[in-house]
């Protein structure tokens, strides 16, 4: 099943689920039920093969019904055992600071407040991740089967970054998920999605191991774009209740206040933070300021840059995507009851208020590990930084009517990295004008990149080129791509053209 055919199928069940959602329900059990007795029917299978085995092997007493029996036993009984094994296969745990208790006592009393007003399950183990985020993970404890262990993920710019009530209203959404709220239906296929997919990931990377996890692997290839697209439209619809849960704890108005400040400030933190930083190794071959030290006051200072009207907006035109199960941001909150504002600027963070005194050390200990893993790569980008600014000085001194064909293009592609669009714009329209053979791929890239920038739809053109010659560039072409006209023109023209530039793939 390709993207559109699963598109097409969520939709339309989307619909179902709308008029019929009690049908919709059924079915969502039934196939959820459905590949449980999949995976015990092929170890049942496997059993009753290895019993019929044997006993037609003792149905005679001549010496190579004995010799059958044991060869076939050494074929299928390791594979019976293989098979059982997926059973208990033992997920690996989320990744994180795992934070005691004693490090933040108001956190954990906070947990507890929260718990015992939803009357849900102990969360088993907090984690602290680098992530502007917070979730819950499920693992069961023997593969498919015992009791769950809970985790609770923060991530810490998020806690650096959203008010304590804010930070409540998302532990409370994520507890929701676990609690029941959603009713036992609709909390177990919850799980049980976050754990399929965890197999499923487990059972493909085992498998080159043997036959027996190919087949496997097979199996659940063909049936995870049906499982999927079933359980994520009511896990959407879970999303809802998980926001109704959060509104209980917090209120309306703290939980579409945090809703729209997680947008806002979780995409400048993506699309401003980050690249700034790593934009010192151009010059500096150790950055001026480490990146969680730096958080707390960054996301104060620049708040006037993402907290806009104009952002806002934007962010309130999007539609929801059938890539993430979350509904679209002006959906969850007008279902809380409240309306489009900006979130005011947060002065006493969740994380000073709920990790206390020991903010100081998870900060120093996130950046000692962030530098200590981003080191090697940094230093080798100061230097690849250097090298190619001593070449472009190099290569701008020459006549360029002059320039080899090759020089051109290096010349190009190094413009468009360190100089100015229009710079880069001029000697990439001279470079491809002048390249009439096989496409050249960055080229066509960057020149389809500044053209968009500038609202050229023809610089589209020029993507769809680097995407269907270069398989290492198609993600990053079509998803510029996409994203210019989802925000121009809305999700069915933006996956029209991702599906026009996969047939010219394939072509």
């Amino acid at each position: 099943m390709d993207r559109h055919q699963y598109h097409l199928l969520v939709r339309r069940l989307e619909v179902d689920a709308t008029v019929s959602p009690g049908a919709f329900r059924a079915k969502t059990l039934l196939i959820s039920t459905a590949a449980y007795v999949v995976l015990f029917g092929v170890l049942l299978a496997i059993a009753l093969l290895i019993y019929f085995g044997v006993a037609y092997a003792y149905t005679g007493a001549r010496i190579y019904n004995l010799i059958r029996l044991a060869l076939f036993g050494l074929v299928m009984g390791p594979v019976f055992f293989v098979v059982l094994r997926m059973f208990f296969i033992r997920l690996p745990p989320p990744a994180g600071y795992p934070l005691a208790e004693a490090e933040a006592p108001a956190l954990f009393e906070a947990l507890d407040k929260v718990r015992k007003r939803l009357n849900g399950p102990p969360i088993h183990q907090v984690l602290i991740d680098e992530e502007f985020n917070a979730a819950i993970v499920q693992r069961p404890r023997w593969g498919l089967f015992g009791r769950h262990t809970n985790y609770l993920i923060l991530g810490l710019p998020y806690m650096l970054g959203v008010s304590p009530k804010e930070m409540l209203a998302t532990i409370a959404h994520e507890y929701g998920h676990i609690c029941g709220n959603h009713g036992k239906l609709g909390a177990w296929i919850y799980r049980q999605r976050l754990t399929f997919g965890a197999l499923h990931e487990e059972v493909q990377h085992s498998a080159e191991d043997n036959w027996v996890y190919r087949g496997m692997a097979y199996l659940l290839r063909n049936f995870m774009p049906y499982y999927n697209a079933y359980t994520f439209v009511l896990s959407r619809e879970n999303e809802y209740e998980a926001d109704r849960t959060a509104t209980e704890v917090v209120g309306s108005a703290i939980n579409a206040q945090g809703l729209i400040r997680d947008v806002l400030l979780g995409r400048w933190f993506a699309e401003e933070f980050w690249p700034k930083l790593y934009q010192q190794a151009h010059s500096r071959e150790r950055p001026t300021f480490l990146p969680y030290n730096a958080m707390r006051s960054a996301f104060k200072a620049s708040y006037p840059e993402w907290a806009t009207k104009e952002r806002l907006n934007a962010a309130w035109r999007e539609r929801a995507n059938l890539d993430d199960t979350h509904p679209a941001l002006r959906d969850r909150v007008e279902a809380t009851g409240e309306k489009s504002a900006l979130p005011p600027c947060v002065d006493h963070t969740a994380a000073e208020a709920l990790l206390g005194a020991g903010v100081k050390t998870l900060i120093d200990k996130f950046d000692r590990r962030w530098w200590k893993k981003e080191k090697a790569a940094w230093t080798a980008r100061y230097q690849y930084v250097a090298r190619s600014k001593s070449r472009l000085r190099e290569l701008s001194r020459l006549p360029l009517a002059g320039l080899k064909l090759q020089d051109l293009h290096e010349y190009a592609l190094l413009s468009s990295e360190f100089e100015s669009p229009q710079k880069a714009k001029s000697l990439l329209q001279r470079l491809l004008q002048q390249h009439q053979q096989a496409p050249l791929p960055k080229a066509e890239y960057h020149y389809g990149r500044i053209l968009l920038a500038e609202g050229d739809e023809h610089g589209l053109d020029h993507l769809a080129v680097a995407a269907s010659a270069d398989h290492h560039m198609r993600e990053s072409a079509m998803t510029m791509g996409y994203d210019y006209l989802l925000i121009k023109h809305g999700p069915e023209r933006a996956q029209a053209w991702c599906d026009k530039v996969a047939d010219l793939e394939k072509g």
